[in-house]
């Protein structure tokens, strides 16, 4: 469901220049038909297009000693963060343009049954790495586990409404460890990409986990995305025992075998033509 409001008849056109800090947000809703039953477990993902997280100063513009919790480092980032190193005179946490740059925008589904709204349930736990959940991305330590007080002394990303602290009211997924901002930090390597927003669990093994039927998506649009010409879209997907629908590995695969099966031909052909003439270095009289 592409919702980036181009379209003067998208119900998100009203937002398509909004800034990161409209208050209040700008808000839309996109209802669309699920010709299919989701029969397993369903996973919400958000797209961009056009966003070039590969770019070489993007992707060292980061502080793994600060997000790793190292006390050191969150009162004194490293200068790869520049210029999101610092703002009015104090440090920022987290430093750097990829956390500058976080997604941010709000998506909440409902089903629509008989002009009746009925909200599907989002779950937003469990969908980073557990690599990235419990080994590199750590909260500051210091006296008790109030979060305020261990990032006193630093500052919000200049784009962030909010300042790192206040990402989640669960303690095991705010601050550094808040699973949103980690699967932001892990970088695309393409400009077209998407990343795990949600996860909609199946709770009764006799009913799919969405219905084929009538669907509402509800945006709190938060990211601009108009001035670099991006796209942004939501995708339910689903995985069978052999993993999700990725097709680019096999396009990839099929291209570099194609590849090396042309060049394998053109070498034979000039090993024939070639390969059995005089090598002597004689030089006659």
């Amino acid at each position: 469901i592409d919702y980036t409001g181009t379209e003067p008849s998208s119900p998100c056109n009203k937002c398509l220049n909004v800034s990161w800090d409209s208050t209040p947000p700008c808000t839309c809703t996109i209802n669309f038909t699920l010709e299919h039953s989701f029969e397993s477990n369903v996973f919400m993902y958000y797209g961009l297009s056009n966003f070039y997280q590969n770019h070489r100063r993007y992707v060292k513009s980061r502080d793994d000693s600060q997000l790793n919790g190292d006390n050191s480092s969150l009162l004194n980032p490293s200068k790869e963060c520049e210029p999101y190193r610092t703002n009015e005179d104090k440090p920022i946490a987290p430093c750097g343009a990829i956390a500058n740059s976080m997604f941010n925008d709000t998506l909440e589904l409902y089903r629509i049954d008989n002009d009746t709204r009925t909200p599907i349930t989002l779950i937003k736990k469990g969908i980073a790495w557990w690599t990235d959940k419990n080994v590199k991305f750590r909260n500051p330590t210091g006296d008790g586990n109030n979060l305020t007080a261990l990032f006193q002394g630093t500052t919000k990303p200049v784009n962030w409404p909010k300042p790192v602290y206040m990402l989640d009211s669960e303690p095991d997924n705010n601050g550094f460890i808040n699973e949103d901002f980690i699967v932001w930090m892990r970088t695309a390597a393409l400009p077209t990409f998407r990343k795990l927003y949600r996860l909609i669990e199946r709770k009764d093994n006799l009913q799919p986990t969405l219905q084929a039927g009538k669907y509402s998506l509800d945006i709190a649009y938060n990211y601009p995305v108009h001035s670099f010409d991006g796209r942004k879209r939501m995708i339910l997907s689903t995985i069978s025992w052999m993993g999700g629908k990725n097709p680019f590995l096999g396009i990839a695969y099929i291209t570099v075998g194609s590849i090396c099966f042309f060049l394998g031909v053109v070498l034979l052909i000039i090993h024939h033509k070639y390969g059995n003439r005089n090598t002597s270095a004689d030089i006659p009289n």
